[in-house]
């Protein structure tokens, strides 16, 4: 099997593989030929220079080195090549298995505009919303009928890219064109829709998993509200909070929608939750492994990626719905190798010291150790570390915990402002909102740092 990744993901597919006796293959950049995964995997292949676009985005030099050293299967990870139809297409072309959702499941929901119809259709809640908007008269008249505040989504986005809140007309006219430019940059795809803005809202999405003989299952849900600028900081699951009846109609809807779409592999339906009126709507739908995924992993003591690759491999899903007993809390924290102190700014640099945490329940997903550099080329993300208990409050501690055992010199992270988060009172009470942090945490950050030091 080729692992067509880097870094810690691609560290956590070799191990999976190796631990159900496949060979493994790691491709790598000129930037990442002593990686950790490239020295556990049993080959590695350096297909390009240390920009992504040269290597790791590279769909021929990664279909040759499948090829080339005699591969049966493609593990794309997350990120990368993981949502990219033509790459999940090209694969079966040239005979291998892409381990993840059949290539057109990959196309159509990577349609932000797209799934959404999807979801609507299969009777799960959506926000009101427009259809996609080519003109700022069509904008704005879309506007009208949503109603402002609205929020502006590339129809290819992810990562917040190409996503704006508008309050009023003015507002609409002045961003829609950077909105349309940023999207065309990031994702080659200019076309935008328009969605009702929800102020206070909470992000849950729900693990679910499916086999090419039409069984799907939920795999409980996680709440990662705790974003920085649209990226994630902290996820945790069960999200606090939520009724019976919501948490059981939210794994419903995630059902729903993965069964409209003949789910074959894991993937992840994210919902928007208004924390005022307690409704739910679906916000859209990641067709690979995600970041997050050894939460629902801790709660539920099912490994995923192995999962992923026994339905890839043409076999059933080795449990039911009813086999999926989910037990305690799990949180899961992400270091990036930024400085926030400094406005959050990337550090790289080579890693001097490197002490993980160890303990009960606690797990470290990470490719680093002393030597190791960390490029300017990448993700400035390190490790996760992730805290299992009994009960959330009891994880949160552990969590803390762990974070002040790990140690780590040589570049800067974000350990202190993860540190800091788990101890405020919006998390530990469980309302944090997914505009928090950019409204009011950063603000109180800096005046703590500013006070200790």
């Amino acid at each position: 099997m080729l692992v067509a990744n880097r870094g810690e993901i691609a560290l956590r597919v070799v191990r999976a593989a190796r631990a159900i006796g496949l060979e493994t293959v790691v491709v790598t950049s000129d930037a990442d030929r002593d990686q950790l995964a490239a020295q556990l995997a049993d080959r590695a292949v350096c297909i390009g220079g240390a920009s992504a676009a040269t290597s790791y985005l590279n769909i021929d030099a990664v279909l040759a080195a499948a090829v080339g050293t005699g591969c049966d299967a493609v593990h794309p990870g997350y990120g990368f090549l993981s949502e990219n139809p033509e790459f999940a297409r090209r694969c079966e072309e040239e005979g291998l298995i892409f381990i993840g959702p059949d290539p057109r499941i990959v196309a159509a929901t990577g349609d932000k505009a797209a799934a959404r119809d999807i979801a609507a259709n299969a009777g799960v809640p959506v926000l009101t919303g427009s259809s996609i908007t080519e003109s700022p008269e069509a904008a704005v008249a879309a506007a009208g009928e949503v109603g402002f505040p609205v929020l502006i989504k590339a129809v290819a986005g992810g990562g917040g890219r190409g996503m704006s809140v508008v309050a009023d007309e003015a507002e609409l006219r002045r961003r829609l064109p950077t909105a349309i430019a940023e999207a065309t940059a990031a994702f080659g795809d200019g076309r935008i829709y328009l969605e009702r803005f929800i102020a206070r809202a909470r992000h849950i999405e729900v693990q679910v998993i499916g086999d090419k003989h039409g069984s799907v299952v939920h795999v409980g849900e996680r709440d990662c509200s705790a974003q920085r600028r649209h990226q994630k900081v902290l996820e945790e699951g069960p999200a606090p909070g939520l009724s019976d009846t919501t948490r059981a109609g939210i794994h419903a809807a995630a059902v729903r929608f993965a069964q409209a779409i003949q789910l074959d592999s894991a993937g992840t339906v994210e919902f928007i939750y208004d924390s005022d009126t307690g409704e739910f709507a679906f916000l859209e739908f990641n067709a690979r492994i995600q970041v997050e995924h050894p939460v629902s992993e801790m709660i539920s003591g099912i490994d995923l990626v192995a999962e992923q690759i026994r339905v890839a491999a043409g076999l059933p899903l080795s449990f039911g719905q009813n086999d999926v007993q989910l037990s305690g809390h799990a949180i899961e924290a992400r270091i990036m190798a930024e400085s926030p102190e400094r406005g959050f700014a990337p550090a790289p640099g080579t890693v001097t010291v490197w002490q993980p945490p160890s303990g009960i329940g606690i797990r470290v997903d990470s490719h680093c150790r002393p030597g190791t550099v960390i490029s300017p080329y990448y993700d400035s993300m390190i490790a996760k570390v992730i805290a299992h208990a009994p009960t959330r409050d009891q994880a949160i501690d552990r969590l803390l915990a762990a974070l002040t055992e790990l140690r780590v010199e040589g570049v800067s992270t974000t350990i202190p402002f993860n540190r800091f988060l788990l101890q405020g009172r919006q998390f530990r009470d469980g309302r944090m909102t997914t505009r928090w942090i950019d409204d009011e945490g950063i603000d109180e950050f800096r005046q703590n740092f500013k006070e200790a030091t």
